[in-house]
């Protein structure tokens, strides 16, 4: 169990975007019950987890509600399986749609890019 200045060192995540991510319930944290004397919460490695997770997920572009929806389907014993691989599914083919919007972005700017080269505009 880690404290949030440990969770920050090791994933490289500011300590304030850590709290932001989990009071928008992308995971939580847990207090020990037998300790009365602080209100720390601790985080076990399945939150370093989740953190990579965002982190890649965030640096392809998935927006945090697709993010929560990821983590849901992946973490929660309360979803069925066919639901889980349904969200992944679902999440695949988003994935291709940006790569094939991506590839013709890139398109572009290559054409865009040989126009230049001839006219030196």
């Amino acid at each position: 169990m880690k404290l949030i200045n440990q969770l920050s060192k090791e994933t490289g995540i500011p300590i304030a975007t850590i709290r932001f991510y989990e009071k928008s319930g992308l995971f939580m944290g847990k207090k020990k019950s037998d300790v009365k004397s602080n209100n720390y919460t601790y985080y076990d490695d399945e939150v370093v987890d989740k953190l990579d997770l965002i982190r890649d997920a965030k640096s392809v572009g998935f927006t945090l509600s697709e993010i929560k929806e990821l983590i849901d389907a992946w973490y929660s014993k309360r979803i069925t399986k066919e639901k889980k691989l349904m969200i992944l599914d679902n999440k695949l083919l988003q994935i291709e749609e940006k790569i094939n919007e991506l590839k013709a972005v890139k398109k572009q700017i290559a054409f865009l890019k040989s126009e230049v080269e001839k006219f030196d505009c």
